[in-house]
């Protein structure tokens, strides 16, 4: 036999004897008989051969295994007793704010439905979505601004955890067919007349990050033609001819993107890998944790679909 055998039920009767020092009032407090109780505790003891006390009159007394299980008894139980808590805490919803830091392109990752779906579910519930470059997103989790976000890594994540959800391919974007033969290289992306978006944030971002990371190793240097804020922006202006830009997959298959827009890969294929981030050690709100499971699912589905 097994220590996982034991059922939370004996748990939790083997752990009201010990504080009341009876099976009575352990009875008692579960609302059961007190032969329930005794009964119990005895099919604990003859499952593993062992007793857990030792019965002196009418006080019960731990041996050396009911003082080992102790610990680990109170354990399973209060971990059960907060998984109750999570899922009632969900059921009753009624009021509140939930916060939730998404990435500035959350739209073409299918999270604009984020706000319908869970005012669906919880409409009595305010929600506080703010849309932000991932720079801003990490770093307002991590002052407590936001409870969670979403984030294109890599991000600043000292003090975060950060659980990565999906890798979204970046491509290289040009109205011209002969640019996109073949898939490009970080020296000809150092020679194009590069169009970047995320202008505030610069090689802050992390998509730049990883672009200038390739370029140092290369030995080049890359500097953007024209920068502007939005990627549809950049769009607009790859379409009249004026540059090339790159541009994450997701982008690349919706409606925002120009028909005469044409993308290749890396040859050194390049991803963003967008992660779920929320401060360490850090319990969210009922309403914040129920959010950010939802955004959570929209994007592992996503996945999915895409495998």
């Amino acid at each position: 036999m097994v220590l996982q055998q034991l059922t939370l039920k004996q748990l939790r009767a083997f752990l009201l004897s010990v504080r009341t020092g009876s099976f009575t009032a352990a009875a008692s407090s579960m609302g059961i008989s007190q032969a329930s109780v005794s009964e119990l505790v005895r099919k604990m003891e003859d499952e593993h051969g062992t007793p857990v006390f030792t019965r002196a009159g009418r006080k019960l007394v731990l041996t050396a295994a009911g003082s080992a299980l102790v610990p680990f008894a109170e354990q399973a139980v209060a971990a059960a007793d907060n998984a109750e808590n999570a899922l009632r805490s969900v059921r009753s919803l009624k009021g509140g704010v939930a916060t939730f830091g998404l990435l500035r392109n959350a739209a073409y990752y299918l999270l604009s439905d984020l706000a319908e779906e869970f005012h669906a579910r919880y409409p009595e519930v305010r929600i506080r979505l703010i849309g932000l470059n991932s720079v801003e997103v990490a770093a307002a989790v991590a002052d407590g601004k936001v409870e969670a976000g979403l984030a294109v890594l890599p991000i600043d994540s000292e003090g975060l955890t950060v659980a990565p959800l999906l890798r979204d391919e970046v491509l290289y974007a040009s109205c011209d067919p002969e640019r996109l033969t073949t898939p490009v290289t970080t020296e000809q992306l150092a020679h194009a007349r590069l169009i970047l978006y995320d202008a505030h944030y610069g090689w802050k971002d992390p998509t730049r990050r990883q672009l200038a990371d390739r370029a140092q190793l290369a030995g080049v240097k890359l500097e953007p033609w024209i920068e502007v804020e939005h990627v549809e922006s950049a769009l607009a202006l790859v379409e009249r001819g004026i540059g090339d830009t790159i541009m994450s997959r997701a982008v690349a298959e919706s409606a925002s993107c120009p028909p005469s827009v044409r993308t290749v890969g890396f040859s050194e294929p390049l991803f963003d890998t967008i992660a779920l981030i929320q401060r360490e050690a850090e319990t969210l709100s009922p309403a914040s944790r129920e959010l950010a499971r939802l955004a959570q699912r929209m994007l592992l589905a996503r996945s999915s679909s895409e495998t």
